[in-house]
């Protein structure tokens, strides 16, 4: 399988979510399913039945993040050095040619992408059209609109 870039943050939000589901969610829907059984006739019990299908997502989304942690490569962007190149972790203050507008985007993982809070994700377009360059340089982003133009104003580790 091959290793997920994932943020020191992101990875801590997934065990996060992992330790709440094993710990608090996995044994509500035990005592569900339990409290459902003990009505009688499971075949026209649709509190059992939906115990039943919340169980299945639970686990569901067990595995898959334990999956996506077993093939996490962990990265402190902190830690990064490349030397003022866009890569993934890095914070990068953009200038929309067109509108002067200023925006600031950190690359991260798919599970922690968030436009909102300024996370956008390693596979997206702006993503891949700024990886590999430097302050100073300009980003052309195929956007529905058209093609969009950036100049990179500033890249940090943090």
């Amino acid at each position: 399988m091959a290793t997920i870039p994932i943020t020191k943050r992101g990875a801590e939000k997934l065990k996060e979510e992992l330790h709440r589901l094993k710990t608090v969610e996995r044994p509500g829907v035990i005592n569900a399913i339990a409290e459902a059984r003990a009505q009688g006739d499971l075949s026209e019990n649709a509190e059992y039945d939906a115990a039943k299908d919340r169980q299945g997502f639970i686990e569901g989304r067990i595995q898959e993040i334990e999956s996506k942690l077993s093939a996490a490569q962990i990265i402190d962007p902190s830690s990064v050095d490349a030397g003022g190149k866009v890569v993934f972790g890095a914070t990068v203050e953009l200038e929309d040619e067109a509108t002067g507008d200023a925006v600031t985007y950190q690359i991260v993982g798919e599970d922690e992408a968030d436009l909102k809070l300024g996370l956008i994700n390693i596979s997206s377009p702006i993503a891949r059209a700024l990886i590999g360059k430097e302050e100073g340089d300009v980003a052309e982003v195929q956007a529905p609109g058209g093609v969009k133009r950036y100049e990179i104003v500033g890249v940090a580790y943090r």
